[in-house]
């Protein structure tokens, strides 16, 4: 199927969401075709060296998320977390900004070698779990949360632009 469609359209704008049990089937289909995979920085420091979602692990097509509209916010998973993946969190750090948790894992994504970052604008807010889109197998209290378009300040703004640029993330042109 991704073959036919593929010499039809060409290369897909395809994003495989591997996350979870992935079997080595799927693996290989997303490999085949070249189809870019998840990396979630807020599955990255539960565990050892060998977690994939830690950036030095990633491969260069993949797409990074600080976390995605089934996780909290970062605020929220950082103000939750347990103390090791806290402590691992800080440790891969090095050093804390004065600018927040959620700036510091919002330019972990942008560094990263990912050729895609995605920010949720929840965390370029700094807002906490009061708005976190989704709970996943729950059937209340999702997808309330709303963006104003007062919510997104010059400073928030100028941020992301300064980060974008030192990091070589600048929309190209076509």
């Amino acid at each position: 199927l991704f073959e036919t469609i593929g010499r039809k359209l060409g290369k897909l704008p395809v994003l495989a969401e591997d996350l979870g049990v992935i079997t080595p089937e799927v693996e290989a289909l997303r490999d085949r075709f070249e189809f870019p995979g998840m990396k979630i920085l807020q599955f990255a420091f539960g565990s050892d060296a060998d977690n994939p979602f830690l950036p030095y692990n990633f491969h260069r097509n993949c797409v990074v998320y600080t976390g995605t509209h089934d996780n909290d916010t970062t605020v929220g998973w950082f103000n939750q977390a347990g103390d090791y993946e806290k402590e691992r969190f800080l440790r891969y750090l090095g050093k804390t900004s004065t600018d927040g948790i959620h700036w510091d894992l919002i330019r972990l994504a942008l560094s990263s070698v990912a050729n895609q970052a995605i920010i949720p604008v929840q965390d370029l807010l700094g807002l906490g779990t009061e708005a976190r889109m989704n709970f996943p197998s729950t059937a209340q209290g999702n997808w309330g949360w709303r963006y104003k378009s007062d919510d997104l300040s010059k400073d928030v703004c100028d941020d992301l632009k300064s980060l974008t640029i030192i990091y070589g993330r600048e929309p190209q042109n076509s």
